[in-house]
């Protein structure tokens, strides 16, 4: 669903109390056309630079609960921040961008629009931001007390011991071995290789291999 200056109310839905008119700014002064879409599963938002005459455009997946939906709309306002800037002429995610990001974070989170789990979950993110959300695991996790449950059946990486299998959407079987940093090592019980995944992922649990 486009979100345009004729519906721009509607955009209220998607964030937290108190961020709807500094959001409905940053959009007017930047001529920002904003779209809310459905889920996508490799991004949450995304930007493309005002080409011509046209405008800057932003799009956030419509499924995020209202504190991933702020954070993500900052993140890639971030990106049109540094193209204004600097234009292509540096990293996408590169020291510029964090900049702003840290920036933009710092403001709201002033602004006191978080919960404190979620406050002092992005302090991290503030110091050093992530370039990708898989970057920022913990962060994610708070986020994910304040989503939508589950599908029927399903669960996460994160809740599954270690041992135990599990099948992903694909039909696929693994079995979790343990946590190398950030993320899983999971066997696939067909081929024996040896995969990462997010502790987020969302995964059906198997009591044995197939």
């Amino acid at each position: 669903m486009p979100i345009t200056e004729h519906p721009m109310q509607a955009l209220a839905a998607y964030l937290p109390d108190n961020t709807f008119e500094p959001v409905v700014s940053y959009v007017h002064q930047y001529k920002i056309h904003l779209t809310v879409t459905r889920k996508r599963r490799s991004v949450l938002g995304d930007y493309r630079h005002a080409a011509g005459w046209g405008n800057h455009k932003i799009s956030i997946n419509g499924n995020l609960n209202k504190y991933e939906f702020l954070i993500t709309f900052l993140h890639e306002l971030a990106h049109l921040f540094t193209f204004e800037q600097y234009k292509n002429k540096v990293d996408p995610h590169g020291i510029e961008w964090k900049n702003y990001y840290s920036l933009l974070l710092k403001d709201f989170v002033n602004k006191k629009v978080f919960p404190p789990d979620i406050e002092n979950a992005l302090q991290k993110s503030i110091k050093n931001p992530s370039a990708t959300a898989n970057g920022e695991t913990e962060l994610l996790m708070v986020l994910r007390n304040y989503s939508q449950h589950l599908r029927p059946g399903y669960t996460i990486v994160d809740k599954i011991p270690d041992g135990a299998y599990f099948i992903t959407d694909n039909g696929r079987q693994f079995q979790k071995v343990a946590k190398r940093r950030k993320r899983y090592e999971c066997i696939e019980i067909k081929t024996g290789r040896r995969y990462s995944f997010s502790g987020l992922s969302e995964v059906k649990l198997a009591e044995n291999p197939l």
